[in-house]
């Protein structure tokens, strides 16, 4: 078994930092040592050694904003304080074989529970992002649909907490079908549509205060 479990690490192209342990414990498994204890220390250090993915096949996409960092404040501009218009947003590392994009952006600050604030999807896969002020049309010239807020409108509605500082959280996800929800559909709709059909996601957080 000590044996197998070195071979295996060599397959792998790699020695692990912890080869020296792993070793003695095919040494004390030699002498006695329950076969249990070293297939622990096997299955251990096979974990840490995997790559972490944020996405199938191990991609990791990304969503940002040049008007506010993760976990920023949220410029007034873009929230109910302001002109109320939808925030410049860009994404990157798509993972190959998606058809379409959604995003939604929720408050889950929110007295009454978490707050919709926009549901948007079968945005092109080409689409390398969003202008800022889109449209609150169901069908953007730019592509997509848009869905239904907790505003009871169609399109982007922005942060406007009733007091304190609230999270807004903007999620994109990379789907493997177009989705063909007719215009209007509540994030509920939209989640349950997605089911089983994401490649990846990627999330931008920001606040906003009153």
């Amino acid at each position: 078994m000590g044996a197998a479990l070195h071979e295996g690490f060599r397959r792998w192209g790699r020695e692990p930092m912890l080869g020296p342990y792993v070793k003695e414990q095919c040494m004390k498994m030699n002498k006695g040592i329950h076969l249990s204890v070293l297939w622990t220390v096997f299955i251990s250090v096979f974990f840490f050694f995997q790559p972490q993915a944020g996405a199938k096949g191990g991609v990791s996409m990304q969503l940002t904003s040049p008007a506010f960092k993760e976990g920023g404040m949220i410029p007034k501009k873009y929230t109910c304080d302001g002109a109320d218009v939808s925030p410049p947003l860009g994404w990157s590392s798509i993972p190959p074989g998606t058809q379409s994009l959604a995003l939604i952006c929720d408050d889950p600050d929110a007295p009454m529970g978490t707050w919709v604030h926009w549901v948007y999807y079968d945005i092109p896969p080409e689409t390398e992002g969003l202008p800022e002020k889109l449209p609150s049309q169901e069908n953007p010239a730019s592509g997509g649909r848009q869905g239904i807020s907790d505003f009871r409108r169609i399109g982007y509605g922005g942060p406007c907490p009733p007091g304190g500082t609230h999270r807004y959280f903007f999620k994109l996800y990379a789907l493997d079908r177009m989705l063909n929800l007719a215009p209007g559909a509540t994030k509920q709709q939209l989640l349950k549509a997605m089911e089983n059909h994401v490649l990846g996601e990627a999330q931008l957080m920001g606040k906003y205060r009153r």
